[in-house]
């Protein structure tokens, strides 16, 4: 349990913490690397040795969350940059939209083709169709 010290949340947890469905360790286990810790928290060789801590106490949600932060900006940052460099050409970022959207179309229309055809309802494409339909109604 953390407790309040004079600068807000103390950094330790008498008992253990739980790392099933935390969602600090969940984004730990997704984006967390070795070189991480030599960076950022040098206390610990890696992310198996920091869950065993928390998890028997004594290693509070502040340092990990603290820990956590450095790792996602240092994922961000060349995102942001990236995005900073996009926002200078607002054109072509409309242009290489437009080109994606044109992909994702002729892909979604493919799959639309392919769900029809394993459904039958490609009414307009199916001859077979066409012909069951033709022979069906020309009993009646």
């Amino acid at each position: 349990m953390a407790g309040h010290g004079a600068s807000g949340w103390e950094e330790y947890s008498i008992n253990g913490g739980k790392i099933e469905g935390n969602t600090v360790f969940t984004y730990l286990d997704a984006f967390c690397r070795p070189e991480h810790f030599e960076r950022y928290l040098p206390d610990y060789p890696n992310l198996a040795e920091l869950k065993a801590h928390y998890q028997r106490g004594g290693l509070g949600d502040v340092k990990v969350k603290r820990f956590l932060n450095a790792i996602m900006q240092e994922t961000l940052e060349p995102i942001r940059n990236r995005r900073k460099e996009f926002s200078k050409d607002i054109p072509a970022v409309y242009e290489m939209l437009q080109k994606g959207c044109e992909v994702a179309r002729a892909a979604a229309a493919e799959t639309l083709a392919d769900v029809k055809k394993a459904m039958k309802i490609n009414y307009f494409d199916d001859k077979e169709l066409i012909e069951e339909q033709v022979k069906r109604f020309s009993q009646e």
